[in-house]
């Protein structure tokens, strides 16, 4: 490691100790923008990346609601709204057994330059807490969101910050904590994106995340006079993101083969097809049952306790959760002749895997440029809000077409080297930090 780099992140460990993910992801960046801000001593002078490095504000909360039984459950309640340089907070809620506070500060310190990245007005914040809505009643999930919105109603606003969803938390949860936090307020705002279509929502918002992911990796394929069409794809996950992404994949003439949960993943040669890709999201979104019904529908293989990254492909796109993809597994991926990946998630390759891409020279999409389509998206709903509009589908699409395009030309831009290789994590790192750097300046030191 950099011994610039390396005394870096032994403050950054010595004032966040015992959180693994958020050291992660501030090495990651670190690693890229250190030599660049050698080479920019207004940023160093500045101490522009310590200041990053350090939530704004960190609200943790009580959460207590009552089950079915009639019980007291009490879970913790999150918000970390890392930096407003360029615009309100603006990130994701999750709800998951394993939220914590590290998680949460690795996802938000992502989002300030994922935000960045998007060309729109957003600083970066990410909640959530540790309730796990799965195996939860409709009412036990209400109960549980208005409780929660109680709370997080007095620390947010549509000037403030603008939660969106994220694991655990769709359709479903946005509406509760919309209307409670419309009941408390008294006031209709765009305060929560992701909203449904009928009370504020902008179309291709579900989408837009795994479709983000694949224009990316769209783009990446142009750099190199190539397509999808023909491509042999695996996705992991088989939520929102993975949903999407196959969809996607489809309409530009790739074929997926593997989708996947928590439990093991299915491969199918033949491809999840528009009728199949209809029965996922049935069995996922309505149904809530497990991947492998659909290997017994369709009579396809079942690997228990697995990640499909062992199977042959062109593309992968990692859909799931975080450090889903080790250094063996990028290994196995490259060798069987994958050259692509795009992250639809958020931080899913572990570092030592990212190593095995760029040594390699694979066309590698980091999350923070890859997944930004989710959040675009979310800043248009927000711009249909303060304007009282809804655009078409083709609008919002064309745009988050574009963003998406915007945003692989400032990777290209900063990521380029003299050989032509085009390093994204550089350049996903970089290109984000200056602007909010530079508007960080501009707004004075304390």
């Amino acid at each position: 490691m950099d011994p610039r780099v390396e005394q870096f992140m032994a403050q950054i460990i010595a004032k966040n100790a015992n959180e693994n993910e958020f050291h992660q992801a501030v090495q990651e960046v670190a690693e890229s923008l250190i030599p660049y801000i050698e080479e920019n001593p207004k940023y160093k002078h500045a101490k522009v990346l310590e200041r990053i490095a350090e939530p704004e504000r960190v609200i943790l909360f009580r959460v207590p609601w009552l089950d079915d039984k009639g019980e007291i459950q009490i879970n913790k309640g999150y918000r970390i709204e890392m930096n407003s340089a360029i615009g309100p907070y603006k990130g994701g809620l999750r709800f998951h057994p394993t939220v914590n506070l590290s998680i949460l500060k690795f996802l938000a310190f992502e989002q300030v330059l994922k935000n960045s990245l998007t060309t729109l007005p957003m600083g970066g914040g990410k909640g959530g807490s540790d309730f796990d809505p799965k195996g939860k009643s409709d009412n036990e999930v209400m109960r549980f969101c208005q409780s929660f919105m109680t709370e997080l109603c007095k620390h947010i606003g549509a000037n403030t910050d603008i939660p969106a969803g994220d694991i655990g938390v769709g359709g479903r949860e946005i509406g509760y904590m919309f209307g409670q936090y419309k009941r408390i307020r008294n006031e209709f705002v765009g305060v929560l994106t992701g909203k449904g279509i009928q009370y504020g929502g902008s179309v291709i918002r579900p989408e837009a995340t795994g479709y983000g992911a694949v224009y990316f990796a769209e783009e990446m394929l142009k750099t190199r006079g190539d397509s999808f069409k023909g491509k042999v794809v695996t996705v992991s996950g088989s939520g929102n993101v993975a949903q999407y992404a196959t969809e996607k994949v489809n309409e530009l003439g790739g074929k997926v083969v593997t989708v996947s949960d928590s439990a093991g993943f299915i491969h199918d040669p033949n491809g999840i097809d528009s009728e199949k890709l209809a029965y996922i999201m049935e069995l996922k979104n309505i149904k809530r049952g497990r991947i492998k019904e659909y290997a017994d529908q369709y009579g396809c293989e079942y690997y228990e306790g697995k990640r499909p990254w062992e199977i042959k492909c062109d593309v992968a796109l990692p859909c799931a959760t975080q450090n889903e993809l080790n250094e063996e597994e990028a290994k196995v991926l490259v060798a069987n002749g994958c050259f692509v990946i795009s992250e639809g998630a958020n931080m899913p390759s572990t570092p030592e895997a990212v190593e095995v891409y760029i040594e390699n020279k694979i066309l590698y999409g980091p999350g923070k440029a890859a997944n930004a389509g989710g959040v675009a998206v979310s800043g248009l709903e927000m711009s249909q809000n303060s304007l009282r509009l809804s655009w078409t589908r083709e609008e919002v699409d064309q745009r988050l077409h574009q963003i998406m395009k915007d945003i692989h030309a400032t990777c290209e831009k900063f990521g380029k080297d003299s050989s032509g290789f085009i390093n994204y994590v550089n350049g996903a790192n970089i290109g984000g930090f200056v602007k909010v750097a530079e508007a960080m300046l501009a707004q004075g030191a304390v």
